[in-house]
């Protein structure tokens, strides 16, 4: 039960902060492409939510004393190695690919290459771990958050709708299911409360950016609004995101708001933010603002 908790919380508190950083300026680039094309055609949900089982399954009895001892290898390997993790991890999973240890394997993989940069891989290994285990709502959160910010180019072709689906599906399954959660024993109720805050953030923040990318700027601002509400570390790129929802809308004083917040935070949406609340204060001096 603990392993499994101890990937969950590791890979919650660094993903967001990661996925932000390499958010910003593909975030920037959204709105920059957002009058250039149509929002593509509204996508459903095209599978049901999985009833709800523990995700905090113990650790199965190894097979053979090689497999534990090759598992507890990895498992003892850095989480910011992210390089030795994938050496071993895939090293595992090629000798031993049915191993009753591949779901915290690709959980932790799935982080990994998210930390690597390597976006393709870390999709091939989150989804991989979802199939297995539905209601692994870190990964859920982790892929709703990264697969849209990963997006570039007009969101109505074929690649961009299906991702985008995706990541809406990701996102709202990970919402529904967080909240039923039974906190484990070995975890704090703090420490509870901020993991599963976290992993909320990042799928409202997933779901807002889809409804972003289609053009649906008053439907992501709930979401949006939500992520930084709840984050524990509030993302910079929400905020940005947040801002710029509200600014188009011609909810003036709320962009105001949001931009001020991203500008208040080193790193590079600072500048851009800062400029991005100025141009909602002309605005808002020259335009009425629309009723919430």
């Amino acid at each position: 039960m603990r392993m499994k908790w101890s990937i969950w919380l590791q890979a919650v508190t660094a993903a967001g902060l990661l996925a932000g950083a390499s958010g910003s300026a593909a975030a920037v680039l959204l709105y920059d492409q957002a009058g250039q094309s149509q929002p593509p055609p509204q996508q459903g949900d095209k599978s049901k939510t999985p009833d709800v089982t523990p995700l905090t399954l113990d650790a199965p009895a190894p097979v053979n004393a090689e497999e534990d001892a090759a598992y507890k290898a990895f498992q003892a390997v850095n989480q910011n190695d992210s390089a030795k993790k994938i050496e071993l991890g895939e090293a595992f999973l090629q000798k031993y690919p049915e191993s009753r240890y591949k779901s915290p394997v690709y959980g932790a993989l799935t982080y990994a290459y998210l930390q690597a940069g390597n976006t393709q891989k870390m999709q091939e290994y989150g989804e991989k771990e979802i199939a297995i285990a539905p209601n692994d709502v870190s990964t859920l959160a982790l892929l709703g958050q990264t697969l849209p910010r990963g997006l570039h180019g007009s969101p109505t072709t074929p690649e961009a709708v299906q991702i985008l689906a995706k990541a809406e599906q990701y996102s709202k399954q990970a919402i529904e299911i967080t909240p039923t959660l039974q906190k484990p024993e070995n975890l704090t109720d703090e420490a509870f409360t901020s993991a599963k805050n976290q992993t909320l953030a990042m799928a409202h923040s997933g779901l807002g950016l889809v409804y972003v990318r289609r053009g649906k700027n008053a439907e992501a601002i709930p979401e949006l609004e939500q992520a930084v509400k709840i984050d524990p570390n509030p993302d910079p790129v929400n905020y940005y995101l947040l801002g710029m929802a509200n600014k188009i809308t011609s909810h003036f004083d709320d962009a105001i708001a949001a931009f001020n917040k991203c500008s208040a935070m080193a790193g590079p949406l600072q500048g851009t933010c800062k400029a991005q609340g100025e141009d909602a204060k002309k605005l808002g001096a020259t335009q009425l603002s629309a009723p919430k």
